[in-house]
């Protein structure tokens, strides 16, 4: 057995069609999808993906409620991902399931952050390109960005070539991944797949996408407010190139006025309306103010115009206070990424002091905390105020996008839909210019302004889910879906920082090709790909690049059954307008009233409400204030007690559902162990059951957490010591 040598077996690169294993001929030929290897199933592969090598009688590790067990198939390796195909002997239940990235079964190269190889006879060797593997791995164990651990066992009888084959090539795709144009590489050969899958997801679940004037027009009557118009001032991004094409600004605010507007904020994002309260109320978002601009007597009545909207006061809401910067979010998150290795690793019992000492120490539920406390004070002060409440952050593209996304999920029931929410993530994430592209990082362009906001946004709805589970319509599978879906770098929605990069022209050209995609689908592929950057920036005429919300590309039929959550209260909200409130609460909620005057603008910081000395940078700004008031929002008791406790009519609202004000003091806010604990077998039990079997025990699952929840009569699923029901 070659196992324990200690010589050094090293691999030449080959090109891609003197490669072994199905699919090998040209990478470029359309046909290679349908090639087959007599010794392995034939992987299906999109338009220039090409398989690099292929290892057959591999074991991949399923957990289980009663321990570890094994899937044989053959794994893969290509130029654009890892992949897993399960046996066809092999009872993988849900025969619908997609042909492409396949979850569970499948990592694209950039969401690979650790290689390890394993051999009994001696320590586990960490990979890279460069690496010098010196024994035939018995297992290779893939350390996935988004928290999976796979693990594939080889066959140990006369295939050890195979291992050290593949697991070298692994290794160097990945590395190469970073430096060469994989998104280009990727996206250039991406057509659509199954259509026909595709129709009954867009009934089932229809999403605006925020991309059209009818969209927009439709979201604003949804909301009901006729003080608001869609206005297409920023149509050709002449006004600002992060900015969606068109905004909610005041009905009666001419675009020749508004114009004025854009120079005085920073990357001329200006305030305009994302959430309309039924009491009478918006919720406004913008950038801070330019500090070197000079603005002139009218500038200064059209920031004052947009600002009050209409009221006759206004908030500003700081973002920043009392939130983590997006560079202290990154690295609370490399830290709990570690700690969930080391515990994949070493198998700590969850329960272990020491363990729990270090999951504080990432201080990721600290942020949790701190955004779901804020986002309640915001829709408290929404639903006590008749006035206009502002974010305002230095860029307005990361903790706005965060705060305005929670106040409505915690004020709106229509966001607690599955097509509400994707719509949501939409319109304040997506098209309001979040930088989806540095943030997450999919194509490996820099790791200096990685930061996974979006993602803690996802970990505070499951916390929402987790106290309110009879209020969404959404489950807990599908916030794992959609957090894994975050780095698939082959769909659009999270590739792009701004519609206008999504957009724009450019020269090169790949027109008419006509493609046979798998199982026999034919679409024209038509994308024009940016100069350089090597992404698709414009979707042409006869070309589909997905969406993420296209979940029939992943997902199977039985999969997507558990997006839906059972719990669900439909009565709770309204396909209509928003009904979270039918008139303001007569009590102040621990705040002091607003002094009456027109034209006063208030700042929201730390909890506390103030009449700034200075609210504009300008030194001589016609609406800086002189005299300093402050009325406190609590009276010490944020922690421990929900923002409206012992109000009447705010908990009137929270009793019917319609506005939901989490426990957000410390143990209240729990790990989401199914996300981030995913090399523990207690927690995974369930998760996207590949079998009907494995279903049944999840829908078990629920019914037990269901039936302990309403035996305590409690709507939130914690004990008195703070600990989740098992």
């Amino acid at each position: 057995m070659l196992s324990g040598a200690k010589q050094s077996f090293k691999v030449p690169q080959q090109p891609p069609q003197q490669l072994r294993g199905a699919a090998l001929k040209d990478p470029k030929s359309p046909n290679m999808s349908g090639r087959r290897n007599k010794n392995c199933p034939a992987l299906q592969c999109i338009p220039g993906e090409y398989i690099q090598e292929a290892a057959t009688h591999v074991r991949k590790s399923v957990l289980s409620r009663d321990g570890e067990g094994y899937l044989p198939g053959t794994l893969y390796c290509t130029n654009l991902r890892v992949a897993f195909l399960p046996d066809p002997s092999a009872n993988t239940g849900d025969c619908s399931c997609p042909p492409f990235m396949r979850s569970g079964y499948d990592v694209a190269l950039p969401c690979i952050r650790r290689l390890v190889a394993v051999n009994s006879f001696t320590k586990a060797k960490v990979l890279t390109s460069t690496s010098a593997l010196k024994f035939i791995p018995e297992e290779l164990v893939i350390y996935c960005r988004d928290f999976r651990v796979l693990r594939f066992r080889f066959h140990e009888s006369g295939l050890e070539p195979q291992a050290f084959r593949v697991t070298t090539a692994i290794a160097r795709a990945q590395e190469g991944s970073r430096d060469s144009g994989y998104g280009g590489a990727a996206l250039r050969g991406l057509v659509l797949l199954g259509n026909s899958q595709l129709t009954g997801e867009e009934e089932e679940f229809p999403t605006l996408l925020f991309e059209t004037l009818r969209d927009w027009e439709k979201e604003l009557r949804r909301l009901g407010t006729a003080t608001w118009r869609v206005s297409p001032v920023n149509e050709r991004f002449d006004m600002s190139t992060s900015l969606p094409k068109y905004l909610w600004v005041p009905k009666g605010f001419l675009d020749n006025e508004l114009k004025r507007a854009f120079v005085h904020f920073n990357g001329r994002r200006i305030p305009r309306l994302c959430w309309h309260h039924p009491g009478g109320s918006d919720l406004l978002r913008a950038a801070s103010f330019h500090a070197d601009s000079d603005p002139e007597k009218e500038d200064m009545r059209s920031v004052e115009t947009l600002m009050l909207a209409g009221h006759s006061q206004c908030v500003i809401v700081e973002t920043g206070a009392d939130l983590p910067s997006p560079a202290e979010i990154q690295q609370s998150y490399v830290k709990l990424w570690g700690l969930s290795l080391c515990l994949a690793d070493s198998f700590v019992a969850l329960t272990d002091e020491k363990w729990f000492s270090s999951l504080e120490g990432t201080r990721w539920l600290d942020y949790v905390r701190a955004c779901l406390r804020k986002a309640s004070e915001v829709a408290v002060l929404l639903a006590e105020r008749t006035q206009s409440v502002i974010l305002q952050e230095t860029d307005d593209r990361d903790l706005n996008c965060l705060l305005a996304s929670l106040v409505q999920v915690i004020s709106d029931p229509h966001t607690r839909t599955i097509s509400g929410f994707q719509s949501l993530v939409q319109k304040e994430w997506v098209a309001a210019g979040h930088a989806f592209q540095q943030r997450l990082n999919l194509l490996q362009k820099n790791e200096r302004d990685e930061s996974p906001v979006f993602l803690l946004f996802v970990d505070c709805i499951w916390q929402l889910l987790r106290q309110f589970p009879q209020s969404f319509e959404l489950s807990e599978a599908y916030l794992v879906a959609l957090h894994d879906s975050c780095y698939l770098p082959f769909l659009s929605t999270f590739l792009f920082n701004c519609q206008w990069e999504r957009g724009r022209n450019n020269q090169h050209h790949f027109l008419n090709q006509l493609y046979t995609p798998i199982n026999g689908w034919r679409e024209t592929l038509c994308l024009e790909i940016l100069q350089k950057d090597g992404y698709p920036a414009k979707e042409a005429s006869g070309a589909y690049l997905p969406s993420i919300w296209d979940w029939g590309l992943r997902y199977g039929l039985q999969q997507r059954a558990q997006f839906r959550n059972p719990c669900y209260n439909h009565s709770g909200n309204s396909s209509g307008p928003v009904r979270n409130g039918n008139s303001r609460s007569q009590t102040r909620n621990k705040m002091e009233t607003i002094p009456p005057g027109n034209g006063a603008m208030f700042l929201f910081s730390k909890g506390s409400l103030s009449l700034p000395t200075q609210l504009f940078p300008w030194k001589n700004g016609s609406l800086s204030k002189k005299v300093s008031r402050w009325a406190q929002l609590s009276e010490g008791h944020g922690e421990q007690d929900r923002p409206s406790r012992g109000k009447s009519s705010l908990c009137r609202l929270h009793s019917k559902g319609l506005l939901l004000l989490p426990w957000h003091a410390g143990p209240f806010v729990q790990l989401w162990k199914r996300c981030y604990l995913r090399g523990n077998p207690e927690v995974q039990v369930g998760l996207f059951a590949p079998s009907v079997a494995g279903l049944t025990e999840e829908l078990q699952l629920l019914q037990e957490r269901l039936s302990h929840w309403q035996a305590r009569g409690s709507p939130s699923p914690v004990t008195e010591n703070g600990k989740e029901p098992h």
